[in-house]
């Protein structure tokens, strides 16, 4: 049974790098397309993903306060190492942090945020730096996109 984590805290340069590099490991790999769900509703920006079992994914480094949704059964990555997460849990995540991810079983990640953004490229820069490396930017993503109406 998993650990149910209520903060994402910041993470440190070190930890940040261990991930980095394990990114850097990861797209030496063939990708798999994952769908990005994004919602805009009442000042607030949100996006899913599916991280199907047996996936690692690496996040952006993300530079503001977020809630992050978890559904599923995962092994993640934070400042004091690694922890299985499992289940349904609602969690504060810190500006500094860059989580990993290994899906155990099929694992949902919803993370938002408000914003006074209006696309989706503009939430995104909103929330991380590291934009070209989202998977919603690749050429032939999937995006869904709900805006409130």
């Amino acid at each position: 049974m998993g650990e149910m984590i209520s903060v994402l805290g910041a993470m440190s340069a070190a930890a940040v790098e261990k991930v980095t590099a394990l990114e850097d490991e990861v797209l030496k790999h063939p990708q798999i397309d994952l769908v990005t769900e994004h919602a805009f509703h009442a000042g607030m920006y949100a996006r899913t993903i599916m991280l199907p079992k047996g996936v690692i994914l690496t996040g952006a480094l993300i530079r503001i306060p977020t809630i992050l949704v978890f559904n599923g059964d995962a092994v993640v990555y934070r400042d004091d190492g690694a922890v299985r997460i499992t289940g349904h849990n609602v969690m504060l995540g810190s500006a500094g942090r860059k989580q990993a991810f290994l899906a155990v079983e099929n694992t949902h990640l919803t993370m938002l945020f408000p914003t006074k953004a209006t696309t989706v490229e503009e939430a995104e820069a909103e929330f991380t730096d590291d934009t070209e490396m989202l998977m919603s930017r690749k050429e032939d993503a999937t995006n869904r996109i709900v805006m409130e109406a």
